[in-house]
């Protein structure tokens, strides 16, 4: 008998297990929405892959999307308060449980658009993830790029030759024409970057140091600056040279934050890109390391270009990375007054978002949130204002010594 009731209570609780197994729901640990410019990124993060179903409806413009084995928790539900009046793109999210196996999830846009959907693997700090992108109609781009054609159209206005009444000083103004600098604060979004032993994130004070850097810019007459991310919004990294070529820039300066496994390393670092391989080991781990952004910020694989070979980099670029070798060693000179330097030399590697082929572009690595002292020191407001002036004065250096921009002459810097 004793026999006979312990077989049943096993049959019991493999019964209650496999039940469990069969109807274990996948479940949500976290959503995130990202307004930017260019698109909104919403971030659903699960215990394992969701398979879903998607459709795009009309009358009015709305995203449906059921997650298939999703039971509707807190986390997802808090997905609906996380849009902002302010989305360009996303009106409102409404969530409800479709049926027992499927959630509901439906996206009200603003106007018609374009979405990608698509599932990125678990990678540090991140479990399962599946990302919808919500960009503007192609209509609306395709008019954009055709009010970009026509402004190329235009003839350039000439630049005039004007001769101070201070002795020794000649400068060339261009009244329509300033010298264009696209400032990049890495990582950003889901991408954090390195993360300090207090909790700093470099993805912060990257766009804090990068804000800085633009205010100086700014404030000179014969330059301006554009960020290619303002705010906290992930930009993949073709993004980020595309962006700095659609606004014509003429020098392109990515902001970084080093992190390394032994807390003692620090120092600043400035890196160009390299046709052919590292100039150092270490300059070879961190460009990995920094390539591999685009797997915790997320791209979907159709938007993922193969790194560029050494065929398809032409003599423009090889003249282009010289331009930078040489812009990075102003900048160099000028940032060892702020801080130790780690490499004496412009370091080399084959970074992928300083792969513009016509745009000097040089990567500053401002010091190392691994370091205690560092990490602190970059929470400083102060430091932030050391090192984006000294990028700045080592940009003007650069123009000031004679390089020619398609736009611009650099000898136009009077101060």
């Amino acid at each position: 008998m004793f026999r006979l009731n312990l077989i049943k209570f096993l049959v019991f609780v493999c019964t209650v297990i496999f039940a469990c197994n069969l109807f274990a729901i996948n479940s949500i640990e976290a959503t995130r929405v990202w307004p930017s410019p260019d698109y909104t990124r919403i971030t659903i993060e699960s215990t394992s892959r969701i398979n879903n179903d998607q459709m795009m409806l009309q009358n009015p413009e709305r995203i449906v999307i059921d997650l298939k084995g999703i039971q509707l928790n807190s986390a997802l539900k808090l997905l609906t308060k996380q849009v902002k009046a302010s989305d360009p793109n996303i009106k409102t999210i409404r969530i409800g449980q479709f049926n027992q196996r499927v959630t509901r999830v439906v996206i009200d846009l603003k106007n018609s658009a374009r979405v990608k959907i698509f599932s990125l693997s678990p990678i540090a700090p991140y479990q399962h993830r599946l990302v919808i992108d919500v960009y503007p109609n192609e209509k609306d781009n395709i008019a954009i790029l055709l009010k970009q054609i026509e402004e190329k159209k235009k003839p350039r206005s000439e630049t005039k030759k004007i001769i101070q009444n201070k002795p020794k000083k000649e400068v060339l103004v261009d009244k329509k024409q300033k010298i264009t600098i696209a400032i990049d604060a890495g990582h950003g979004g889901e991408d954090p970057g390195a993360v300090g032993k207090r909790g700093t994130k470099e993805k912060d004070i990257n766009l804090r140091i990068s804000k800085k850097l633009k205010k100086l810019i700014d404030k000179h007459k014969d330059m301006k600056a554009i960020l290619i991310r303002d705010k906290d919004y992930y930009v993949p990294l073709k993004g980020r040279v595309s962006k700095a070529r659609k606004y014509k820039a003429d020098i392109f300066v990515s902001i970084h934050a080093d992190a390394f496994n032994k807390r003692s390393v620090s120092g600043s670092s400035v890196f160009a890109l390299s046709e052919r391989g590292a100039s150092s080991a270490f300059a070879k781990f961190l460009a990995n390391k920094e390539n591999e952004a685009d797997l915790i910020g997320g791209v979907s694989i159709d938007d993922k270009e193969p790194v560029l070979a050494r065929t398809l980099l032409d003599l423009s670029q090889s003249a282009t990375i010289n331009d930078s070798l040489k812009l990075g060693n102003f900048v160099l000179q000028e940032i060892k007054k702020v801080n130790n330097l780690h490499k004496k030399r412009v370091e080399q590697a084959g970074f992928a978002v300083l792969k513009a082929p016509d745009i000097p572009s040089i990567l500053v690595e401002t010091a190392f949130l691994s370091n205690p002292q560092e990490e602190k020191n970059l929470k400083s407001n102060k430091f932030q204002d050391k090192l984006a002036n000294a990028i700045f004065k080592g940009i003007k250096g650069y123009i000031k010594s004679g390089v020619k921009f398609a736009n611009n002459d650099g000898n136009n810097l009077n101060k």
